[in-house]
Order: structure tokens, then C-alpha cells, then sequence
């Protein structure tokens, strides 16, 4: 092993005999043990393509893919699994789902489409009651629930109605031949369950699994996992108990304790030695973290040296902590000679970002906003998105549904459902199975013409844009579905001129691509599955980083702020008080024996979040919090978080210094001005 590791790492790397755990702090390198002890194994005997690594996301499942090539070059196809779970989930459902009855080319349902399923079934439209059904739904499916169990659970009226417009709501997906998100775990441990002979396939098919941040795990997906390893148990989880901020979503770090319950043989490993941040950042980190009850005991430790002290500022306001941040942080780049992309400002709910980027814009200081919702994610552009796609292939399922019901042209459920029966019984697309004759015996001579109609309409566009020229391909989609008048109707005025904005920014964006590739509508459609990646800014670009504390994870700055930290906000211990929130501030309560430990498990996982943002800082760390904030119009006093008091920071790093006001904050702004003026003059 010609790589230099610390001890715990290559004890961790070289552990094959049995199952192990490795707890793996902030920036202890676990990447860089999982990649490793991948390429232990293959030279240890291992087949390389049964081995199997499973992250959480995309991006961290290719960085881990790519790094394990750099390390050691196999063909395409020896190489290990390297995935996301849910990818992992699908690749079982699209060899297997038949058992379960599911075709191969079964669809998978974006959330909206999801909710406007369930609101059928529902019978509202009231989007947070919607949001809060599916949020529920999630949960249920992923402690392994189904509709009757769920069902039977529920205390309140309000859960009863859930659960039983989720029965419906599954029964519609079942006759789509379509699954949402969670069913890409929960249905591949309900296959594995009932057939142990595809069990032991599955298990042949993957000897080795490494899991990436175990700490996030919920229970449906630690159930996949028993059933992928079996009596064998060849397999090393990585994570950290400090760092598990999910459990709004269902993750619990019972799975943690299990480990050591369901396998006695389970070696743990610490990882302690960090390589990101300075001891004056991981002392404090430490300190605010022992508040919590330990799974197992870790203390992180660092040769970088002490590094700057940390800096508490209070501000007067919203106004003022934006002002006061973003001239500190001009400051700061300016005596350092740093670059911009050395920055993050973190904050805990989407909605405090909007004041920070007034502010870098009115400097001209370039940012990056990330944890927010992609361009390419908006409704809008997924609704014309379906249309390309079903040019693209009409045998997309989920494409098909979008386009058929967006916007409303008398097709709903019930004759989705018959058509969607139909085409699975004779396992065939949706959209091929309504120009079969079979199909008249199972709708009525009227919806059956509208489908049709539609089934027409798209085949004339398919053969435009494999002709014409996209822009007016595009131009005449738009005009014959009539879609800003559908915006028009369905949203209110301010809602829909943003939407239909948004709309002529893609067509344009579209258009242009199509002049520079010389392309048809057609050819453009055939790449439409990277669409959603065009928005992304290159990582490496010169800018601020604007980010959630959630989606911060994983990541590493020089120089951090993090805002916001009061009590109500971080820890936000209240009702979500923006839309934008709606995820990152739902209320912790999948931990209950009664109101205190719910409270109790609340707490802790935000004092876990605001652990996680400390540790993405390398060498200097911010936090602010203001003595007003604004809430529904009105201002009203707010405290510290007592996170930054179990801190234990030294005086003179204190909330209680001289509050930052929006005058003095001004004056400063002018002060630093005139000294980047006079340096720009001498240059």
C-alpha cells in the first residue's frame, strides 16, 4: 500500500475478515479509506465488480468513482459498483421488479407529478396539505410501513385521511407501472424478502459493500443492506454520529446502535485525526458537540496548528448582519490575498439567502447559490422538458403522463389507470398502447378519442422536429398546447409572468443551442436527460459560496460564516416560518417517547447542524446572529443560539461585544472602500 495513511486508516483499510464500522470524523479523510480499502480488496482477491460502494448522492458517488480510477485503471466493465442507493434500488427493480409485477421499462415519477396523484385522491388542492401528505407518505415508507399499517397507526383523523388516500394514490402507480422515489427501496426489500433465491443472487452479485455515510441511513435502506449482505456480512460502513442531520426524513441513528445488536463480530474503528480545519475550530466543535449523548466516544484532533480565533458579532438586524458580512468578508479576501471561491456564507433555512446575494451584488462580488432549487427542477420547465423526452422516446412512461395531463385536456386519472392496466398487461408503453385496438374494450369511445387526439398530436410534432428547424418547432409546441394561457389561468398574475419568463429563458436557451449545433428539435431532445445538469456552475469558479448548512455537507472552505445564529432559527425550534424552509425545517420527531425526548432529539440534531457547519471551515470561522429579526412583518427580539455558548469560545469572541448597526456598518463599507480604492490607484 504505497499510499501514507495514519494508523486508525489502515487498520480500517486492511479489516476484511468480517464486519466493520468506521466512525469517521469531519475531514478525517473517509473518502479517501473507502477508495482505498476498494483497492485493497481487488488486490487482495477480490472480483472487482462485485464489490459495491453506496453513497447518498450523485455527485459523491462519481467523485468516489473517479477517484478509484485514478488509483487503479480497470475496463468498464470489471470495474466496482459504485452508486447512490435508490440507483442501486432501480438496477434491482429493472432485472427483477417482474416478480413483483412491474415491467422492465417501468416509470419513475417525479414528486410532482407524485402530488398531483395524491391530490386527486386527497380531493384538495391546498399545496402544503399536499406537501405534508407526501412528507408523511415518505416517512412511512421508509420505517418500512405500508398503507394498511399505516393505517392502523394513525392516532389523529388527519394521518387516517393520509393514509388512505395513500392506498389510492399507490394503487394509481401500480396501474401506471410507475414507482416514486422511496419505492426504489422499499420495493427492492420487499422483493429480496419474498425471494431468497434473488437474495442470494444479489448477494453473489455484490460480496463486498462499503456504505457510505451509514449515519444517514434510514430504516428501509438498513433493510436492503442486511438483506444484500446475509449470513456473510462482508461489508464496512463509514460514518459519523456527529454529522446526522437527516432525521427530518426519516434517517435514525438506531442503525448505528443495531450494527453491533444484529452483528457481534462488528470491528469499529475511530478515525480522529482531521486534515481539514485548525484546533481553534475543532476545540470548539468538540465542545459543542459533547452536549449530546455519545454512541461512541471521538475526539477530534488536528496538526494544523491553533489558526485564527473564532468571531462571534451581533448585529442590529437582517440588514446589518448581511452589510456587516459581506464587508468583513471583503476585508478579509482583501488582506489575504484569497480568492472569492475561498468563502461560504451558511445559513439554516433558504430563505436568509436573499438578503446576503442583495448585498454581494451591490459590491459586484460574484457568488454561487447551492442548496436551492435547480432551474431545470422548476415545474414550468419540467412540463416542456416531458414533451422533448416523449420526442426524444414515447416509450418514457413518466414523460408520457406529464404531458398528457400539462395542461388539462380532459385526460385524468381514471383513464390513465385503464391505460396504464392495459399496457402493463401486455407489457408495452403507454404511449403505444393507445393506438391498439384492444384498447376499446377498457374506455369509453370519448376518452379514448382524447387520448388518441393526443397520441396524434405528438406524433406530428415528433415528425416536425426531426425536420424543421427547432425554434419554430419549439415556437408551435408552445402555441398548440396553449401554455401561457394554461399559466395564466391556473396562477395567479405575478406567479404566472414568472413562470412564463422562466419558460422563454429555456426556449431561448434551447434555440440557441440548436443554431450553434446545428441541430433539429429531435437531436437536441436525444441529450434531454443531462438537461438538468446545465444550470450547475463549474465548482472551480471564482465565487462566494451561498449554501444551506444542509446541503454544505461534504464540503470544505478557508474562510466560513456562518449567520443566523439565534434561538428559533439555529436551533429552529418553532413552525416553519417560510415556504423555503419547508424541508430543511421540519420538525425532528421521528424519536418519540413523549413531547420532552421529542424535544430532546430536536435539539440534538440541530446542535449536530450547527457542528457540521463549523467543520467545513479550514481556517477561519464567523458567526453572527442579530438582536431583531423580522417574522411575519413584524420585529421582534431574538437571543443567541446556545450553540455558540457551548462553544466555550474565550472572552473577547463573545456575543456580547458591541452590536453591529446598520450606521456603523456603513461606515465601515466607506472606510474599506477607500482603502481597495487607494489600492487599485497604486497598482
Amino acid at each position: 500500500m504505497s499510499a501514507i495513511f495514519n494508523d486508525a486508516q489502515r487498520a480500517a483499510i486492511r479489516h476484511l475478515d468480517g464486519p466493520c464500522l468506521v466512525l469517521a470524523g469531519a475531514g478525517s479523510g473517509k473518502t479517501r479509506v473507502i477508495t482505498h480499502k476498494m483497492v485493497h480488496l481487488i488486490e487482495s482477491g477480490f472480483a472487482p465488480e462485485a464489490i459495491g460502494a453506496i453513497t447518498f448522492t450523485n455527485k459523491a458517488a462519481q467523485e468516489m468513482a473517479e477517484r478509484l480510477q485514478k488509483i487503479i485503471t480497470l475496463p468498464k466493465g470489471r470495474r466496482p459498483l459504485v452508486s447512490t442507493f435508490h440507483s442501486l434500488g432501480m438496477q434491482i427493480l429493472r432485472q427483477d421488479g417482474e416478480r413483483l409485477g412491474l415491467k422492465r421499462s417501468f416509470s419513475i415519477l417525479h414528486a410532482d407529478d407524485c402530488a398531483g396523484i395524491l391530490a386527486g385522491a386527497l380531493a384538495t388542492t391546498d399545496r402544503k396539505l399536499i406537501r405534508h401528505a407526501q412528507h408523511q407518505i415518505s416517512l412511512w415508507k421508509n420505517a418500512l410501513l405500508d398503507p394498511d399499517l399505516a393505517a392502523d397507526q394513525s392516532t389523529q383523523a388527519a394521518e387516517h385521511a393520509i393514509a388512505r388516500a395513500w392506498r389510492e394514490h399507490a394503487a394509481t402507480l401500480t396501474a401506471y407501472q410507475a414507482v416514486d422515489f422511496d419505492d426504489l427501496i422499499l420495493l427492492p426489500v420487499k422483493l429480496l424478502s419474498e425471494h431468497a433465491d434473488l437474495a442470494q443472487r444479489w448477494r453473489e452479485r455484490l460480496r463486498y459493500l462499503l456504505i457510505d455515510e451509514y449515519q444517514d441511513t434510514n430504516a428501509a435502506q438498513y433493510e436492503l443492506l442486511k438483506l444484500l449482505t446475509g449470513p456473510r456480512a462482508a461489508f464496512t460502513a463509514v460514518g459519523d454520529d456527529d454529522q446526522a442531520i437527516y432525521g427530518w426524513r426519516g434517517a435514525t441513528l438506531d442503525n448505528l446502535r443495531r450494527l453491533e445488536t444484529d452483528f457481534p463480530a462488528l470491528k469499529l474503528f475511530k478515525l480522529e485525526q482531521n486534515y481539514r480545519s485548525s484546533l481553534t475550530i475543532l476545540g470548539a466543535a468538540n465542545r459543542l458537540i459533547t452536549n449530546n449523548p455519545k454512541l461512541h466516544e471521538k475526539k477530534l484532533w488536528s496538526e494544523h496548528g491553533t489558526g485564527d480565533a473564532i468571531q462571534v458579532v451581533p448585529c442590529a438586524n437582517e440588514e446589518a448582519e448581511a452589510e456587516s458580512v459581506v464587508i468583513r468578508l471583503h476585508a478579509h479576501r482583501f488582506e489575504r490575498r484569497a480568492a472569492w471561491r475561498d468563502y461560504a456564507i451558511l445559513y439554516r433555512g433558504n430563505h436568509q439567502s436573499r438578503v446576503f446575494e442583495q448585498w454581494l451584488r451591490k459590491e459586484n462580488i460574484p457568488y454561487v447559490l447551492s442548496g436551492g432549487q435547480s432551474f431545470f427542477e422548476r415545474a414550468e420547465i419540467r412540463d416542456l422538458i416531458a414533451y422533448l423526452r416523449l420526442i426524444a422516446n414515447d416509450d418514457d412512461d413518466s414523460a408520457f403522463i406529464r404531458a398528457a395531463t400539462t395542461p388539462k385536456r380532459g385526460i385524468g386519472t381514471a383513464t390513465l389507470t385503464a391505460l396504464g392496466d392495459y399496457a402493463g398487461s401486455r407489457q408495452i408503453s403507454m404511449f403505444e398502447a393507445l393506438f391498439e385496438t384492444g384498447l376499446e374494450s377498457r374506455l369509453a369511445a370519448r376518452q379514448l378519442q382524447t387520448l388518441r387526439e393526443f397520441g396524434e398530436f405528438i406524433n406530428r410534432i415528433n415528425w416536425r422536429a426531426a425536420r424543421e428547424p427547432a425554434g419554430p418547432a419549439l415556437d408551435d409546441l408552445l402555441a398548440a398546447i396553449d401554455y401561457r394561457s394554461w399559466l395564466t389561468d391556473s396562477q395567479d398574475e405575478k406567479t404566472a409572468a414568472t413562470r412564463w419568463r422562466n419558460v422563454c429563458d429555456f426556449c431561448d436557451w434551447v434555440k440557441k443551442r440548436a443554431e450553434e449545433e446545428g441541430a433539429t428539435l429531435a437531436q437536441l431532445a436525444q441529450s434531454i436527460a443531462i438537461l438538468s445538469q446545465l444550470d450547475r456552475r463549474d465548482a472551480e469558479a471564482d465565487a462566494v459560496r451561498l449554501t444551506t448548512v444542509h446541503a454544505s455537507k461534504g464540503l470544505e472552505f478557508p474562510h466560513v460564516f456562518v449567520v443566523g445564529c439565534e434561538e428559533g432559527v439555529l436551533p429552529h425550534l418553532g413552525a416553519r416560518e417560510a415556504e423555503a424552509e419547508t424541508e430543511e425545517c421540519a420538525r425532528v420527531e421521528s424519536v418519540t417517547d413523549g413531547r420532552g425526548a421529542a424535544e430532546d432529539a430536536r435539539i440534538q440534531e440541530e446542535r449536530r447542524l450547527m457542528y457540521v457547519a463549523i467543520t467545513r471551515a479550514e481556517r477561519s470561522l464567523m458567526l453572527s446572529w442579530c438582536r431583531e429579526r423580522s417574522r411575519a412583518r413584524l420585529s421582534r427580539p431574538q437571543e443567541p443560539s446556545r450553540v455558540i455558548a457551548e462553544m466555550d469560545l474565550p472572552s473577547g469572541a463573545s456575543g456580547s461585544r458591541a452590536t453591529v448597526s446598520n450606521e456603523n456598518a456603513h461606515a465601515r463599507l466607506g472606510a474599506l472602500k477607500e482603502l481597495l480604492d487607494a489600492a487599485r490607484a497604486s497598482k
